[in-house]
């Protein structure tokens, strides 16, 4: 079953001193693809801007604008309408000899491979190695995806923007962002290619149309088993309606909703808030 689903992210900054220019890149732009429709989407700044749109190497929908006018608060809104798909299934037609195959490898390279926030770790390298015995390249991910939900409980404050897979594992705790990276460690350990998912999730399995929750960032994995299909390992659920797809790297570093510099005084303050009304 699909939903219709609007979705309103909201970033609020605020300035010690006058910042006198910013340049930004904003990815809240659901995808429109197999897995979902865009029905209509906008990112609206204050102060207004002049914006530009183009689709990053991932496939992401990229806005990107510059502040050059002196402002001491800056504030986006993503606002888009989109319609999810219903469950996604595990995809099993893919052996472990199709994996090693040399053009697939070639294909994904860049997913099969380390990154700061998914790199190699031995101990890590050693479980995948066990939750791949016996099983194949499908179940292996189910596998995986279940032992780093039963083994990270969900704790916002332990770790950061740039804590990596491994910190993660050894702190026990994490969010959505850890859970997802160290899938993604397990996933590649194994040779399977394995890229990062952001989005939104929609809070209520159950929701009702015409209500409004507040909702959350989110992150999960998607994996190549004979085609791409994707799990959340966080809530150790299959993707589905309450999901909704935005953008896909080979870690957080290449999805980051919001990323710039600019010239002027600290941020004292970063409000963040996502509302997502279930519309149908």
């Amino acid at each position: 079953m699909s939903w219709r689903v609007r979705v309103v992210h909201t970033t609020g900054y605020r300035y010690r001193s006058v910042v006198t220019q910013s340049y930004n890149e904003v990815r809240v732009t659901p995808r429109s693809d197999r897995k979902q429709n865009l029905v209509v989407s906008r990112v609206e700044t204050t102060p207004a801007t002049r914006q530009y749109r183009y689709t990053d190497y991932w496939g992401t929908a990229v806005t990107s604008f510059d502040l050059r006018a002196p402002h001491t608060q800056l504030k986006i809104v993503g606002a888009s309408v989109v319609e999810t798909s219903g469950e996604v299934e595990p995809i099993r037609t893919g052996s472990w000899a199709d994996l090693r195959e040399e053009n697939l490898v070639d294909r994904y390279t860049e997913l099969l491979e380390p990154t700061k926030y998914v790199p190699k770790d031995r101990e890590l390298a050693a479980v995948a190695r066990g939750l791949r015995k016996g099983k194949t390249p499908g179940d292996a991910v189910l596998d995986a995806s279940q032992w780093v939900h039963e083994r990270l409980k969900y704790q916002p404050g332990t770790t950061g923007v740039h804590s990596s897979a491994v910190d993660a594992y050894a702190a026990g705790e994490g969010v959505c962002q850890d859970y997802a990276h160290v899938t993604l460690v397990l996933l590649r350990a194994m040779g399977i290619p394995a890229r990062y998912v952001s989005g939104y999730l929609h809070t209520k399995p159950d929701g009702e149309p015409k209500e409004t929750v507040r909702g959350e960032s989110h992150a999960w994995i998607e994996a190549w088993t004979g085609g791409w299909w994707g799990y959340d390992p966080t809530n150790a659920v299959r993707v589905g309606p309450r999901h909704v797809w935005v953008a896909l790297g080979r870690d957080y570093a290449d999805v980051t909703p919001l990323k710039g510099i600019y010239s002027g005084g600290d941020a004292t303050a970063l409000e963040v808030t996502v509302d997502i009304t279930r519309l149908a």
